[in-house]
């Protein structure tokens, strides 16, 4: 994986892939230019869609970069259970004067579709989310020159990818914003996860892949610590969710660090899968009657979430963000990755110099 990265970036940096139009081409390419790979997403996009991204990136920048795939996701909702959770959202239907979507318009978000396109038209990087891949399509991958990353949760979901032949592993530790990026959502889990530290060490142990580390990093000094825990390289979301390059809507940017928004949870309240956010009203008032059911539960709010963020109000919307949210800086992309990676090399050398002494 050390040699893989330093083939495509100067720096062991990853920005990570936020749906929802976060991770736009102006960010990954910023990230890119800097010396970071920047991963486009390719969630809740159509494959055409996605294509005419991979294109505008291209345009903008000809360091290597990333797109992120999501797996295609078992039906296994309780319809009465969704249905259930449609009468609890009555009260948001009215407050925002807008309808809630049909939990079955769902599909696959184009996954065959847009790993056609990949193939034929092949990118330096594919990661993916939500599941593993079948060893065909990873295979199909290597022939066409692409490095195959798969997200994993625990040890077992990385033993699977290295069946399965991926060329290395996202570790993402519950600290991470956003979705867990779990390959099974277990319902009887309930909303836990694994640190990353430990998550690091447990993977480690398990499989011989390269190691990508994600879960609340925002300094170069942890960095610094999850490469000295074994891991290869490392990847930041909310880190890059205030950047001007970023996508993300002004409210969600500023709410990162605003006091108003003092800690984060895992929620299945906008979408039915566990993610980490901002415990907003929405989350407060809706979060404990959420049913496992995605992509049910997303296309049931994904109107109401529209609607909060036209209205400009922050408590209706889902304000994805990782545990060290408070850290964030609103610096231009480019400037954040020569941030981090300095910052980076400071924490190893102070390490080295007390290790020496």
């Amino acid at each position: 994986m050390s040699l893989a990265l330093t083939d495509l970036c100067r720096h062991l940096i990853v920005q990570a892939p936020m749906a929802g139009g976060v991770s736009r081409p102006e960010l990954v390419a910023a990230v890119a230019e800097a010396g970071g790979t920047g991963f486009l997403a390719a969630g809740y996009k159509t494959a055409d869609g996605m294509y005419n991204e991979v294109k505008q990136l291209r345009r903008l920048t000809g360091r290597p970069f990333g797109v992120n795939l999501f797996m295609p996701q078992p039906l296994v909702a309780d319809a009465g259970a969704v249905e259930v959770y449609r009468q609890q959202l009555a009260g948001e239907v009215s407050w925002y004067e807008t309808p809630l979507g049909d939990p079955d318009s769902c599909g696959d978000d184009g996954y065959e579709a847009k790993v056609a396109i990949l193939l034929e038209d092949p990118v330096p990087m594919v990661s993916f989310t939500f599941g593993c891949p079948a060893r065909e399509v990873l295979e199909a991958f290597t022939a066409a020159g692409t490095f195959t990353v798969v997200t994993v949760t625990s040890a077992q979901e990385a033993r699977n990818a290295q069946w399965a032949g991926a060329d290395a592993v996202c570790v993402q530790g519950t600290e991470a914003g956003g979705h867990q990026s779990t390959h099974r959502d277990d319902p009887q889990a309930g909303l836990t996860g694994t640190g990353l530290l430990c998550l690091i060490t447990e993977v480690r142990e398990s499989v011989r892949l390269p190691l990508i580390a994600a879960g609340g990093l925002m300094r170069g000094s942890q960095i610094a610590a999850v490469l000295a825990a074994g891991a290869d390289a490392a990847q930041l979301g909310t880190a890059f969710l205030p950047c001007p390059e970023s996508g993300a809507h002004p409210l969600h940017k500023q709410a990162l660090t605003n006091p108003l928004f003092v800690t984060t949870a895992l929620t299945r309240a906008f979408s039915g899968r566990p993610a980490r956010g901002l415990v907003n009203r929405f989350v407060r008032e809706h979060g404990p009657y959420a049913p496992a059911a995605y992509p049910q539960v997303h296309q049931l709010t994904s109107g109401l979430r529209k609607a909060a963020a036209r209205s400009e109000d922050a408590q209706g919307m889902a304000l994805w963000a990782g545990q060290g949210h408070r850290l964030a800086r609103e610096l231009p992309a480019g400037e954040l990755v020569g941030l981090l990676a300095a910052e980076t090399e400071a924490a190893r050398a102070a390490v080295s110099v007390r290790s020496a002494q």
